[in-house]
């Protein structure tokens, strides 16, 4: 009998998407087939603490009494999640006898959003651990985080994105507003340069509201950016493999506020996701490829989201990348594999083996091992 693939599968974190991370996890561990996959939980609370064996199941199930509708996957609480005595989840206590180790596994699967896990520090980890993981690597994992330096990648790729200004924590916030002001005007947003889920963003109308967005983005990082903003449909294409990347087909966001944001997405349940996206033959051609072009500009690997606005005028611009995105079966990036004809286990399926390969092939490589033990 063919032995099951001991998946470790890292979940919570330090970011403000913590909340989101553990819902993922539950949609994760149940589609993973339990005749291939043995799960490992290894949790990561919100002090960065990991947790393991009863502790990391146990954070599944933590505070989701005060968790929104949106928390809950085909109907289900969050509370119910996997029974870590059930075959297929493997609760890590390296005190037992025969228990595997933290670094006993076969692959691991990060679903860590935000700092801290889709920045490129715990694919970092991974890499001196001598782990395969799903996703993309050190360098693609803080380029597409970072959205001032992600915004530089697509412009030397020649693909249009708006137009941003950049601003540093300790320096004049009057004369960077006074700047905004004159160079992007109004509306415009201000954002944190590395956060997702759209948290510590903010419309601004005027220059009022322009100094407070800037304090809000400065909450998360010291480097934000002021935006114009796009009018326009907000399209989104998921991309899987990466030599030759795949694209879906395209879905659409409706927001129910005047853009997409954490609430929007999480708690009031008002946004709409359209999949497969109402768009012609030549426009969904058009944004499949952009889709790829900005994953390849961003030194994507394996999986990502790409965001764009559909512009009256202008087309389509880019907004970003996401390396790591929502991943329960509600989320846009399975629903639009979905419909491409590729399931959400077997997304997970492929995104493993894609992990698998990309470790062996790396490995080969003499930068990686000592020059006394190659063949």
């Amino acid at each position: 009998m063919t032995r099951r693939l001991r998946v470790l599968l890292l979940f919570g974190g330090r970011s403000a998407e913590h909340d989101v991370s553990r819902v993922t996890a539950v949609a994760v561990a149940r589609a993973l087939d339990p005749t291939r996959y043995e799960v490992i939980p290894v949790a990561i609370d919100t002090n960065g603490r990991w947790l393991l064996a009863g502790q990391a199941a146990a954070a599944l199930d933590a505070d989701t009494t005060d968790l929104p509708s949106a928390f809950q996957i085909e109907g289900a609480p969050v509370t119910e999640t996997p029974d870590p005595s059930q075959p297929g989840l493997v609760p890590l206590d390296p005190g037992a006898p025969g228990a595997p180790s933290p670094t006993d596994v076969d692959v691991v699967v990060p679903l860590l959003h935000g700092p801290y896990g889709e920045d490129g520090t715990v694919q970092g980890l991974f890499e001196l651990a001598d782990l395969p993981y799903v996703g993309a690597g050190v360098l693609g994992s803080a380029l597409a985080m970072d959205k001032i330096a992600m915004k530089a990648a697509f412009r030397a790729a020649g693909l249009a994105t708006a137009r941003e200004l950049t601003f540093r924590d300790g320096h004049d916030p009057r004369a960077f507003c006074d700047h905004v002001e004159a160079e992007l005007g109004f509306p415009c947003f201000a954002k944190p340069a590395n956060m997702g889920s759209s948290i510590g963003v903010s419309k601004a109308h005027d220059r009022a509201e322009l100094d407070t967005a800037l304090g809000v983005a400065l909450e998360f990082d010291e480097w934000v950016l002021a935006e114009e903003a796009i009018a326009g449909r907000e399209i989104e294409v998921g991309i899987l493999g990466d030599d030759p990347p795949e694209a879906s087909v395209p879905g659409e966001v409706v927001p129910g506020a005047e853009f997409y944001t954490y609430a929007d997405k999480y708690e009031d349940d008002a946004v709409r996701l359209i999949t497969p996206a109402p768009l012609s033959d030549t426009q969904t051609d058009e944004v499949r490829t952009l889709a790829k072009r900005a994953f390849e500009a961003c030194r994507g690997e394996a999986m990502a989201r790409v965001d764009f606005f559909l512009h009256a005028e202008r087309g389509f611009v880019v907004n970003e990348v996401n390396t790591i995105p929502g991943f329960t079966p509600a989320s846009q990036y399975p629903r639009m594999w979905a419909e491409t004809g590729v399931s959400y286990p077997e997304l997970l399926d492929r995104l493993i083996a894609l992990a698998l390969a990309r470790h062996d092939r790396r490995s080969r490589r003499a930068g990686r091992q000592r020059l006394d033990r190659r063949d």
